[in-house]
């Protein structure tokens, strides 16, 4: 465009707009930044608690700022003296930090949490046999406990080290749903505590929840199958851009520095980096598929 070429006037124009977007809106950006960093916080504790690691509350603040100012402070560093391309790789990093450590911490529970469904099958029934040989639930329990691996020894030896110290089963088993949130683990959960006090044949519930969950794990596989392809297309879609923008700076830097040298160049790379997100948001809401 032709006005992009008078850098005397458009430079004081977008300084003389940012100067008045910082005033208007830098209390709501900050208020925005701090209630998300104690946000992303709060998960890391949480699934950390739930992963069952010990927290320490300096260290996940350390962790956080390592990981996005420490690392966007990092390429910024690297890509000295380009100042431009330093600022735009330095801030792009700084948000992908601030957002991959939470999402780490989120992936590593929902892991043990799948893990944990996975083995529920053979957990109830083992606790199924139990029952049908004359054991109460807590026994059958304590069998899958002595018999089987983590997640869920260690989360059935909390249930009962839980009533050990004086709640009721019924009350452990609820916490476990908390900490397990899957519609599997409810089903087992609340079906225990109906049957204890309403009367009924817990051995036979429990075969009926395996075969449910068998059933549920067939469905989720052949969907899994089913998107894969859509999920290959949408990680090579989005990293192309940034794939091409690499090799082309490497092979030739004089052609890709007014990307990053320029105002239209600053605003096309931020423009291209929102809607990359954009894509990449979309693409996994419609290949993500909720059984």
């Amino acid at each position: 465009m032709e006005i992009f070429r008078h850098e005397w006037l458009v430079l004081p124009l977008f300084g003389i707009s940012i100067f008045f977007a910082v005033y208007m809106w830098a209390d709501k950006v900050f208020t925005q930044v701090y209630t998300k960093s104690i946000s992303k916080k709060s998960q890391i504790i949480m699934h950390m608690k739930l992963l069952g690691m010990d927290v320490d509350d300096k260290k996940v603040t350390r962790l956080l700022v390592l990981s996005s100012f420490g690392l966007g402070f990092l390429a910024f560093l690297i890509a000295w003296p380009n100042i431009g391309l330093g600022a735009f790789l330095g801030v792009s990093v700084s948000i992908a930090g601030f957002q991959v450590v939470p999402l780490i911490y989120k992936i590593l529970y929902e892991k043990r949490c799948n893990q944990f469904t996975d083995q529920m099958v053979d957990a109830l029934t083992i606790m199924a046999n139990g029952i049908k040989s004359g054991s109460n639930p807590q026994q059958s329990m304590s069998r899958v406990v002595e018999i089987m691996g983590n997640p869920v020894r260690s989360e059935f030896a909390q249930v009962m080290t839980q009533v050990q110290f004086g709640q009721s089963f019924e009350e452990a088993l609820t916490n476990l749903g908390e900490r397990i949130p899957r519609p599997d683990v409810q089903m087992f959960v609340t079906a225990i505590n109906i049957l204890k006090e309403t009367g009924g044949n817990l051995a036979e519930t429990f075969v009926t929840i395996v075969s449910t969950i068998r059933e549920r794990q067939k469905l989720e596989k052949k969907i899994s199958a089913m998107t894969a392809q859509g999920v290959m297309q949408g990680i090579i879609v989005t990293s192309i851009p940034f794939i091409l923008g690499l090799v082309f700076y490497f092979l030739d830097p004089a052609f890709m520095k007014p990307m990053f040298n320029t105002t239209l160049g600053v605003v096309l790379l931020v423009a291209m980096l929102g809607l990359q997100i954009i894509g990449g948001v979309v693409i996994k809401k419609v290949v993500t598929i909720k059984v």
